[in-house]
């Protein structure tokens, strides 16, 4: 009986033990990735706001735009 005493306080101490590992790892990790990983986290982006369903209006105004500018250049070249 004493033996299997023994074996079980043994067992509890290795238990004890790698469930402290365990939870070293675990509070490393979690400091790994609790950094930022991309610049969203970033103090760049603080005050921005996400693009709306109209940018493709304003692409479609720029290119207009553009596209007159050139015609205008060409016919000025003539």
């Amino acid at each position: 009986m004493a033996l299997f005493i023994r074996q079980s306080e043994d067992r509890s101490k290795l238990q004890e033990r790698l469930a402290a590992e365990l939870q070293e790892k675990a509070k490393t990790k979690a400091l790994v990735e609790s950094k930022p990983q991309d610049i969203e986290d970033s103090a760049y982006l603080k005050d921005t706001k996400p693009t709306t369903g109209l940018a493709w209006a304003w692409i479609v105004i720029v290119v207009i735009a553009l596209a007159i500018v050139v015609m205008l250049f060409l016919q000025s070249a003539r």
